[in-house]
Parts: C-alpha cells; structure tokens; sequence
C-alpha cells in the first residue's frame, strides 16, 4: 500500500503543463495507481522526472523511452487510459 505522503508527492508531480498529460495521469492515478508494485511506483515516478514533450510522445505512441522499465510503465498508462 502506498503511504499517504507519497500519494501526494506523485499527485503533485502528475500535474504538468499540458492538458493532455494532465488528463491521462489523472486517470492512471484513479485506475492504476493502486496496482502497482513497488518497484513499478519506483519506475513511475523515475518516469514522471522527464519533460513534458518526451511524455507526450511515449504516451501518445510516437516514440518510444530509451530505456526499458520506462517502456513496460508507460505502456501500463496507456493501457488504463481509457480514452484509447
């Protein structure tokens, strides 16, 4: 179970600069956030360090993250987004 705290912290970093991203995190953060293991939530939050336009893109499906824990978590977001 994640802490409080951390929820929060992740809550707060989920928040970025473009809608769309605002959107799909916040559907993960209702649907998915919960089953992730701990060293998914690690990856998780090592993925939401990274800037605006290269999330967007992982998580729109026009490029791919360089490394592979970040592949496999981005592919978990897009499959609870369900706008998809």
């Amino acid at each position: 179970m994640i802490s409080l705290d951390r929820k929060a912290k992740i809550n707060w970093h989920c928040r970025r600069g473009m809608l769309e991203l605002d959107l799909i995190f916040q559907r993960f953060l209702k649907n998915g956030l919960d089953t992730l293991t701990p060293e998914q939530l690690d990856v998780f939050e090592q993925l939401l360090t990274h800037q605006d336009p290269d999330l967007y893109a992982w998580l729109m499906g026009y490029e791919s993250p360089a490394e592979k824990e970040l592949v496999d978590i981005v592919a978990l977001i897009r499959l609870h987004d369900n706008t998809k």
